[in-house]
């Protein structure tokens, strides 16, 4: 007997073919490389396919500005300001450190839990499909990346925020 995996597909052509469809849901997967390999434009492809399929997306950029994301979404032909303003996707920019309401002063874990919570709410979050990519900052070990994603997870579900919670990061 076997049981079906439900599965998010990530926008690249290709890539659900070779992954059997997609993401398994609820997995957390590390998209690494060099600079320049491609990693924010998976991360782009992958949030914007959540956009028709209905999810719920939150994009956090450690390593460029909110304005950097979506004028890369847009050379890709993907309209992020217009699933802003649709309330289908939330950018939290914790590099700029500006005072916008979905920006950090400052990388902080506490305050960077703090966000994710209140752009879920935001966004309806009520256990439906959510999409989460979040940057590892330069400077940050593997282990210590690792480690405050699992926080970032955690704390969130503690919270009740969290149910069905299929996470892609990159680095």
């Amino acid at each position: 007997m076997t049981s079906e995996v439900n599965r998010l597909r990530t926008g690249v052509n290709g890539i659900d073919d070779l992954i059997e469809g997609g993401i398994p849901e609820g997995f957390l997967v590390a998209v690494t490389g060099e600079p320049g390999c491609g990693k924010t434009i998976f991360s782009i492809h992958f949030i914007n396919q959540g956009i028709p399929d209905r999810d719920k997306c939150i994009y956090i950029t450690t390593e460029e500005s909110r304005e950097s994301i979506i004028k890369q979404a847009l050379q890709l032909q993907m309209d992020f300001e217009r699933a802003m303003s649709n309330g289908k996707l939330i950018i939290i920019d914790a590099l700029m450190g500006r005072e916008d309401r979905w920006s950090l002063k400052s990388l902080d874990m506490e305050a960077l839990v703090e966000k994710i919570i209140e752009a879920k709410k935001e966004l309806g979050y009520s256990g439906q499909e959510l999409r989460y990519i979040h940057s590892r900052p330069s400077g940050w070990t593997d282990l210590r990346w690792q480690e405050d994603t699992a926080t970032i997870s955690r704390k969130s579900y503690q919270n009740g925020t969290s149910q069905r919670l299929p996470l892609a990061s990159t680095r």
